[in-house]
């Protein structure tokens, strides 16, 4: 699986300093993608176990959670990676374009985001969007946390 870059953010999962990487391939290639870059599988570097463990722990103490954009399509490599963040003590989150993911996925997640990007309808933090950001183990929808209300 291969990911086009790293960052560490702070507003993808609320409440959270969450390590996010950004995977290539994906298929959806939504109208008004703000990452079209993410289209190509070749865009990226090869994520490798021994890379992911060493930027795990970088930032052990200070991020809480590991963020991943995409990645669904890559079930078996996302999920070891998915095992290894919370092998680590990591929380762990997938935004997603889909509007459902499998249970071998989701049962490695803390939160999920999913749906795909309407512009007419907005992100999270509009109350006329068709995404989700759920808290997995309880199937809550969290998009609250997103409003500026």
């Amino acid at each position: 699986m291969f990911y086009y870059d790293f960052q560490v953010v702070l507003q993808e999962v609320p409440g959270e300093i969450s390590l996010c990487f950004s995977i290539c391939g994906c298929k959806l290639q939504c109208k008004g993608c703000h990452s079209p870059y993410l289209w190509k599988e070749e865009n990226g570097h090869l994520l490798v176990e021994n890379d992911f463990k060493n930027i795990l722990k970088k930032y052990e103490g200070y991020a809480t959670c590991i963020l991943f954009m995409g990645g669904e399509w890559h079930k078996k490599e996302l999920i070891s990676f998915l095992k290894i963040a919370k092998e680590q003590n990591y929380k762990t989150c997938l935004y997603s374009g889909l509007e459902y993911i499998s249970v071998e996925i989701s049962q490695h997640l803390t939160w999920l985001k999913t749906g795909k990007w309407n512009p007419n309808l907005g992100g999270l933090d509009s109350k006329h969007t068709n995404q989700k950001f759920i808290e997995v183990k309880n199937k809550k929808n969290l998009n609250y946390l997103f409003s500026k209300n």
